[in-house]
């Protein structure tokens, strides 16, 4: 299915992305876990992850990403669960294929990888007292760039990318598979008013950006970024980066386990943002964490018509 991907990104043409599946699923009913958020909801409600998926194929993306976000082999390692995290991972691709069989769709089917540690419970915070020596972040990350190889995803998303250390060691395991890799780096303002690492203020976005630009990857994306942010974002990619260029906004806040709906950009604003960004150079266009299927339908309408 990537073909169809590399000819719109040789064209120029644009990209639609899904919305948030996690918040999605969150939104349906599904009770979200304090330890997993929303990975065990691949065994627990395979049933509403392919809804999900499947209301984002007919609202028009282009992409769909499996529920693979929340298995971090970090996460997984704390818990002692590395082996769950293999299945659940083969479970959420299985889910996402299927929802692209059911809809006789095209769609590319993408693999996430984050880098995400156990939550501070109550908030938008990892826990970064819990740590990996490089070696062995090395090795995690490895694992579970390969077996989503193994499950035949199209591509690979790097999601929530906002440091130098973990952030690299993840996006070059991902490189070694061999599959597309598209980067999603996410940015927040310090109380500096400086532009950092989303939950980690001690590097600077600019620093985050030209260490995975680096790694050329086929497409870098501003992600789980506030709508406000999102512009000064781009031209911070844009100064080492000349590529495709995607983004994909937050809306709301997370407070572990559950993401809180507050202030959520309604879809119009959202395809004017789009616009905007379009000015910027981007070109691929989806949401992240609190949009839905409803923003994803009006972007399609928009940028497809």
């Amino acid at each position: 299915m990537y073909k169809n991907i590399q000819k719109k990104l040789d064209l120029g043409q644009t990209i639609i992305l899904d919305g948030g599946t996690g918040t999605d699923i969150q939104r349906r009913g599904v009770p979200m876990s304090g330890e997993t958020w929303c990975a065990d909801a691949n065994l627990t409600h395979p049933g509403t992850v392919q809804a999900v998926h499947e209301d984002y194929i007919a609202a028009g993306a282009d992409i769909i990403i499996a529920n693979t976000f929340a298995t971090s082999a970090l996460l997984f390692n704390n818990l002692k669960r590395d082996e769950d995290l293999l299945e659940i991972d083969r479970v959420a691709v299985k889910i996402a294929r299927t929802a692209v069989a059911a809809k006789n769709s095209q769609v590319a089917v993408a693999g996430s990888i984050s880098t995400m540690r156990p939550m501070v419970t109550g908030s938008d915070r990892n826990n970064l007292g819990v740590s990996w020596p490089e070696a062995d972040a090395r090795r995690l990350f490895q694992r579970k760039a390969d077996n989503l190889a193994r499950t035949g995803v199209d591509l690979i998303m790097m999601e929530l990318m906002r440091d130098c250390d973990y952030a690299l060691w993840a996006t070059e395991a991902a490189m070694k598979t061999g599959l597309p890799v598209w980067i999603g780096v996410s940015a927040e303002r310090r109380d500096d008013g400086a532009l950092v690492g989303f939950g980690r203020p001690e590097f600077l976005f600019e620093d985050v950006v030209k260490t995975l630009a680096a790694t050329k990857p086929a497409v870098i994306s501003v992600m789980h970024t506030s709508a406000n942010d999102t512009a000064a974002a781009i031209d911070v990619v844009r100064r080492h980066w000349d590529g495709p260029l995607g983004t994909y906004p937050e809306s709301g806040y997370f407070k572990s386990p559950d993401w809180v709906f507050v202030d959520v950009i309604p879809p119009p604003l959202l395809v004017e943002h789009s616009r905007m960004w379009e000015t910027q150079g981007a070109s691929i266009f989806g949401g992240c964490c609190g949009i839905g299927p409803d923003h994803i339908a009006a972007l399609s309408k928009e940028f497809k018509a």
